[in-house]
């Protein structure tokens, strides 16, 4: 029995769609830093926060030589866009300017159709619910409680905090001795073949794969290696495996 359920989160039980490539974007993107007297034209703001995020992916790197996949903290970012205005960005301002600079690039924020239901049934069935997501710490915990679904969850694994992010098996293998995990027990749900499944099967735990419009191409079904596979994207599914196990 699975008593573990790990989910990822933006393409499994949330469906998001974003743009930071556009004029658009990067023209409301200014007005975030506007607001605090940081003043930046778009083609700067775009310029200067590539740079830094490069930066950032470089030092990680050579912290982490042996790690193939990586994360950075954006609010780092944030803070050194603000430091070239002169501006000294606390936490709480960096984490406002986050929040802000993500809605700016939101399009779609929804859960999918029966996530609620999935989240309660497995709560109620005694299981436990964690999160291991490829995200930034500081759009992700705000966008769960806006969608009221951060109180289902047992445990919380970001990669921006983490520094390290799926499929490296590192990643996995934290949230299974942060929370004294028993690998045997658990199963990994996610939309992405790659990083989730891969990512599982590497760490020695199961998967059960849903497809999705934004989840990466799927050219045969025989290249997804999971116990389980829902290629129509209907949420309520997975809990009939799960519970049914």
């Amino acid at each position: 029995m699975y008593r573990n359920c790990i989910f990822d989160l933006y393409g499994t039980l949330i469906d998001i769609r974003t743009d930071e490539y556009s004029v658009n974007f990067w023209r409301k993107a200014v007005s975030v830093f506007a607001q605090r007297k940081a003043s930046f034209s778009p083609s700067e703001l775009n310029r200067s926060y590539h740079k830094y995020v490069k930066f950032a992916q470089f030092r990680e790197k050579l912290r982490h030589p042996l790690y193939k996949h990586f994360d950075i903290d954006l609010l780092e970012v944030f803070r050194r866009l603000y430091a070239d205005k002169g501006i000294i960005a606390d936490m709480e301002l960096l984490r406002k300017t986050a929040i802000r600079f993500r809605k700016a690039s939101t399009e779609r924020l929804c859960l999918y159709d029966g996530v609620i239901d999935l989240l309660e049934s497995l709560k109620a069935a005694g299981r436990r619910v964690y999160l291991l997501s490829n995200a930034q710490e500081s759009f992700t915990v705000p966008e769960m409680e806006e969608l009221d679904i951060l109180k289902y969850f047992d445990g919380v694994m970001i990669s921006s905090e983490e520094r390290v992010c799926k499929p490296q098996k590192e990643f996995f293998e934290r949230l299974i001795e942060k929370y004294n995990l028993d690998k045997s027990e658990s199963i990994m749900i996610g939309n992405d073949k790659n990083s989730d499944m891969m990512g599982a099967h590497g760490a020695g735990i199961d998967g059960l794969y849903i497809h999705q419009e934004i989840s990466p191409p799927v050219e045969d079904e025989s290249e997804i290696c999971a116990k389980w596979k829902i290629m129509d994207g209907d949420v309520y599914k997975i809990k009939e495996y799960i519970l049914a196990e």
